[in-house]
């Protein structure tokens, strides 16, 4: 502990005290890491648990609808095919849950989409052209993982249909041929009725559960809010 001024200090006795300070702050990094590996354990213990249940949850939720699904075709002499179901009981209370699908897209897009470039540059230079070309531009662009969105192929086909052009017609083909969706998450969603009537989502992941009433976490007290 220092006892003396710094600036009262001798060479000799300043060198030792920044030996020192030095010397406790190497000590107060590794009590940190060593306390890192202590704690995270019984914390990633916990987090595994949780995910357990999670799994066990799901697996019981998507199990227990089966029987309503067969009951249902059953009942209206059809299969559902759909990607997603919903559920709503007489009080309002409600749960969806299905597959989602992203979308893929094979190599010969690329082909395609160059069929349907050299189409536009066809085109006359005129303002109708243009705004059509306009139009076909943005039905090809990419979202931001660097896909085509298959609703837009779909208005993009229809425009065929206006068009008595073999190279656009057959650039679009090629594009609807790659189409290669991707099966996704399978998810479950949840709404239930408050006091008030009102549809309040309930939250099912760790991001979006509160903490429990009253809870106070200092130390992020004075951090914005994220989510």
């Amino acid at each position: 502990m220092q006892t003396k001024p710094i600036s009262e200090m001798t060479d000799a006795e300043l060198q030792a005290e920044v030996k020192r300070r030095e010397e406790a702050k190497q000590n107060d990094r590794k009590a940190y890491k060593e306390l890192v590996n202590e704690s995270l354990p019984t914390l990633m213990e916990t987090l595994l648990k949780l995910s357990k249940v999670i799994k066990d949850v799901k697996l019981e939720v998507f199990t227990g609808v089966t029987g309503l699904l067969e009951l249902k075709d059953k009942a209206y002499g059809i299969k559902d095919e759909q990607r997603s179901h919903t559920f709503t009981t007489e009080k309002g209370d409600s749960i969806t849950l299905g597959y989602r699908i992203n979308d893929g897209w094979d190599d010969t897009v690329g082909s395609g989409i160059a069929k349907v470039n050299k189409f536009i540059e066809s085109l006359a230079k005129d303002d109708d052209s243009a705004k059509l070309v306009k139009t076909i531009n943005q039905l090809l662009k990419k979202d931001a993982k660097g896909n085509l969105k298959s609703n837009r192929v779909i208005e993009l086909d229809k425009l065929t249909q206006d068009f008595n052009n073999a190279e656009f017609t057959d650039g679009v083909e090629i594009i609807k041929a790659s189409y290669k969706p991707v099966a996704s998450c399978y998810f479950i969603e949840a709404t239930t009725k408050n006091e008030n009537g009102k549809d309040v989502s309930v939250p099912l992941s760790i991001s979006s559960v509160d903490f429990p009433e009253d809870t106070r976490l200092p130390y992020f007290e004075n951090r914005p809010s994220l989510c």
